[in-house]
């Protein structure tokens, strides 16, 4: 048999698995059927154990419901004190998470895996802190009920009338570590609930009488030690592959059957499934595909898929793997089998061989020369023809083959053409010149034709061969023995040459399509990759979809257990009523249903489900015509709708991250606003409220002057506070994208002079440079919103700098755009400022701290809503520059004044 040399994928991928399990922390459980069989109990005297062998053991959080015995356990250990939260008037303890990592115990209890959290906990269930935990490293102990296992919860739900709340995802216990069962029979169990020792006595006999029956605790053991046992297989298996074993270790049975194209496999399946019920073992159908699979008649095909139905209607795990090149089906099945751990395997009993096939071991005879450990069941198979497909000799499969008539004429007139190209050299008595050139002919053939029309060229090629060219030439005798011995070698060389150019030719056309299948779905997924949003990804997936199987294609989309056909795809497929109903049901069921499947498959369309890691998507259905999709078109077509569905929900958690952003600006603005009210506001309404009391109450006391300087305080913080407010508000639709500029050409040095002339009195007599080219181009702006943005530079560098100081203002042109800098002569930015300094409500850290904090924001969202960009940085030796470009737009035509105007005529 011939070696395959390890998966360097697979070697990676458990190299990589291996590395993060060391940095990961180890998960314990302690597994139970039911309340009150002791998992708590169970894990505690654990710990104590681990305790007094010197581990770190620290209590997270244990529930002991009133359990004496089971609180006597925790004297002696380090209690993690609990976070407390109030909810709805009530404090709540839950596991402190963040405590748990500060702390870094060895070991760390955790109890009640499947608990529900209290709002506003880091986590929503106690099972994602347990994942925190181990990623942090910390070893876990923690307990659960079979009832709290996502996949069980129906099936709990129908045994004891009662649907539990609280559940844990199956792959929560498929990553443990270890799992203990602790176990106890059902009337002990009903003793202790009588004792007291679960529920207190009220509560104790409701339970009896409910949940509590010995029918359903009977159904719920059986239950957890089943899912026991199905993890301690799982755990079998892993071992298994890290020690690199080959043999099959029979701790369990597996069956596997083989089947094909062949009627023989329907009794396969049948008889594979009574030995599997017999034994009590899983059944597994395997389909090799080899490479001359791929020109499988249009019968054999969906004879093929009438088999993968019912092989899964029998319950059967069904698998389609390619044959590797240049390696015999028997070997595939038996390297199969020896990873997944089969004890048995059957195949059909072949039927009576011709001379040909007896030329070659029967590959039953090979399966069981190389099954060593494994079981070999050959099965009476009914019907014309006794040969599984997964058993069939490659010689048999070749005269099998789909070559049509052009086929065979094409290779007679290659072997006709190189034996009259061969009579052209003949000389004799030598004919290894004419033998050498017939075989050329056979191998052209077999390149061309195939593999059954290179035989037929191989059989002719020699009878040719020895008509026309040994003595007595013209005649089908051979007179002499090397002429025999030379027909016959070239008779063997030809058949063996044609086929193994035949054998290179399907392999040829086999790694072709899979290039391609390889291909297409690299770009579908990189272009799923770039796609930013739903409509994009649903574009991309659909018309990847239609390109490569050359179908009708719709993608819905599951909206609150509904289904709504996707708007991201113009050319989607529109489904009729009926239609709809199948891919509600495959959403509802997550199976794929329709045309080419046991389930409704007089439908017109195929759907698939879209699962996602967080669950359904939504449905692919596809119009595929009137002919069954191979098992390798649905193995694609299940890769592509996985790959959409993964881009789907990537796109879906985008959006919610997103929305959890804008919320989280939201309330920081909220917050920041209320702070800005709380100081800026309250600042200029004292003063208000102070002068205008005092007015009230003394007025007719004061003198003239007095009473002005009030009046000018009221006026003056009035007016500051209307400009704070009008600031909020501009800003606030500056952030909401509400105001739109209306853009007009102007020039800016206009719009400076205008700024300037505004401020004029808050400048307080501040000199002002300015440098300002006569040949500046004009720009296209708002003319308000421009010049409020210099108002509010022009304010900032008044609001920053000491009175003697100067304020410069400086225009120019560089790369197409034009560009404009306040600077001062105050004391800078601090360092990091030049980046934050344009957020909302922040105040620089260094010189004066009045204001709201919004007039460089403004600043910044005039500037963008232009297409503009400001920045800011420090002045040398002091000081501080803010500049601000706007983009320069093809200038508009001027008209020119006529020659009459410029004469003064009418």
């Amino acid at each position: 048999m011939t070696a395959r040399r390890p998966d360097p994928d697979a070697l990676l991928q458990q190299a990589q698995a291996a590395e993060a399990q060391s940095r990961r922390g180890r998960l314990k459980i302690f597994f139970g059927a039911a309340p009150g069989v002791g998992k708590t109990f169970a894990m505690l005297t654990a710990g104590r154990t681990l305790a007094a062998r010197g581990v770190d053991v620290v209590v997270g959080i244990v529930e002991t419901h009133g359990r004496s015995e089971t609180e006597s356990l925790l004297l002696g250990l380090e209690i993690l004190p609990r976070r407390a939260s109030e909810y709805r008037g009530a404090t709540l303890n839950e596991l402190d998470v963040d405590a748990a990592i500060a702390r870094k115990p060895d070991v760390l209890l955790v109890d009640e895996l499947a608990h529900t959290n209290a709002p506003g906990s880091r986590h929503e269930k106690r099972w994602q802190d347990v994942r925190t935990l181990l990623e942090a490293g910390i070893n876990v102990y923690s307990t659960l009920n079979v009832q709290h296992i996502e996949s069980l919860n129906d099936v709990v739900a129908q045994v004891s009338g009662v649907r539990v709340q609280e559940t844990v995802p199956d792959s929560v216990i498929e990553e443990a570590d270890e799992v203990e069962l602790v176990d106890l029979p059902p009337d002990a169990l009903l003793e202790r609930l009588r004792q007291g020792k679960v529920y207190v006595p009220e509560m104790a006999q409701r339970a009896i009488q409910s949940f509590f029956k010995k029918g359903n605790l009977s159904a719920l053991r059986e239950l957890a030690l089943r899912r026991t046992a199905e993890w301690v297989d799982a755990q079998v298996d892993v071992l298994k592959r890290e020690q690199g074993a080959t043999h099959v270790w029979g701790a369990s049975e597996r069956v596997l059957v083989a089947i094909g194209p062949a009627p023989t496999s329907a009794t396969l399946l049948r008889s594979a499934k009574r030995l599997s019920v017999a034994l009590r073992a899983d059944l597994i159908a395997i389909y090799i595909e080899a490479p001359s699979d791929a020109r499988m008649s249009v019968s054999d095909r969906q004879r093929l898929l009438d088999h993968l139905r019912l092989a899964e209607s029998l319950g059967a795990e069904t698998l389609t793997i390619k044959a590797a090149p240049g390696r015999r089906v028997g070997d595939e099945i038996i390297d199969f089998a020896r990873q997944r751990n089969v004890s048995k395997i059957l195949v059909g009993k072949p039927s009576p061989r011709t001379p040909l096939e007896r030329l070659r071991s029967s590959p039953v005879d090979r399966l069981i020369r190389t099954s060593g450990e494994i079981d070999i069941f050959v099965v009476r198979g009914e019907g014309d023809d006794n040969v599984a497909n997964s058993t069939r000799l490659p010689l048999l499969a070749s005269l099998q083959s789909q070559a049509g008539p052009a086929q065979y004429l094409r290779a007679l007139a290659v072997v006709a053409a190189f034996h009259a190209v061969a009579y052209l050299f003949h000389h004799p008595p030598d004919l290894a010149t004419e033998a050498m050139i017939a075989l050329l002919g056979i191998v052209l053939a077999a390149a061309w034709c195939g593999r059954g029309p290179s035989l037929i060229a191989a059989v002719v090629s020699v009878a040719a061969f020895n008509y026309l060219f040994t003595e007595p030439r013209f005649t089908f005798r051979m007179h002499s023995l090397s002429d025999t011995v030379t027909v016959s070698v070239m008779f063997v060389v030809g058949l063996l040459v044609g086929s193994l150019t035949a054998t290179i030719r399907e392999q040829s056309i086999a790694a072709r399509e899979r290039e391609r299948r390889t291909g297409a779905l690299y770009a579908m997924t990189r272009e799923l990759a770039a796609a930013r949003n739903h409509d994009e990804i649903l574009e991309v997936a659909g018309r990847h979809l239609r390109d490569t199987f050359r179908w009708g294609v719709a993608i819905l989309l599951a909206e609150g257990g509904r289904l709504e056909a996707a708007s991201g795809d113009p050319a989607a497929l529109t489904l009729t009523e009926a239609s709809m109903g199948v891919a509600k049901w495959c959403l509802d069921h997550t199976k794929a249903c329709g045309r080419g499947t046991t389930i409704l498959p007089s439908s017109g369309v195929l759907c698939l489900p879209l699962l996602g890691g967080s669950g359904k998507v939504g449905v692919l259905a596809c119009d595929i015509g009137t002919d069954d999709p191979s098992p390798t078109a649905m193995r694609l077509l299940e890769t592509f709708a996985q790959q959409a569905a993964l881009a789907l929900e990537r796109a879906g958690l985008i959006e919610e991250s997103e929305e959890a952003r804008i919320r989280a600006d939201a309330e920081r603005l909220r917050n920041a606003l209320l702070s800005s009210v709380s100081h800026d506001l309250r600042t200029p309404l004292a003063a208000i409220a102070g002068s205008a009391s005092t007015l009230r109450e003394a007025g007719a006391g004061l003198g003239d002057d007095t009473r002005r300087e009030l009046l000018d305080s009221i006026v003056d913080e009035a007016e500051r506070l209307n400009r704070l407010i009008a600031n909020l508000l501009f800003a606030t639709r500056l952030e909401s994208g509400a105001v739109e500029p209306v853009r007009e050409w102007c020039s800016i040095e206009e719009l400076i002079g205008s700024a300037l002339h505004r401020v004029r009195n808050r400048l307080d007599g501040r000199r002002v440079d300015t440098r300002i080219p006569d040949d500046l181009p004009l720009v296209r702006v708002d003319a308000a919103m421009i010049e409020q943005l210099l108002i509010n530079l022009f304010e900032n560098a008044a609001r920053h700098t000491p009175p003697a100081t100067s304020v410069g203002v400086a225009a120019w042109r560089a790369d197409g755009h034009l560009i404009v800098g306040v600077e001062d002569e105050g004391p800078g930015l601090a360092p990091g400022e030049e980046r934050t300094i344009f957020n909302r409500f922040v105040r620089g850290d260094r010189g004066s701290l009045s204001g709201s904090g919004l007039g460089l924001a403004i600043c910044d969202g005039i500037v963008r809503a232009h297409a503009g960009r400001i920045w800011a940085e420090n002045r040398h030796p002091r000081g501080a520059i803010f500049r601000f470009s706007l983009p320069i737009e093809t200038q508009p035509d001027v008209p020119q004044p006529d020659e009459e105007s410029l004469h003064g005529n009418p």
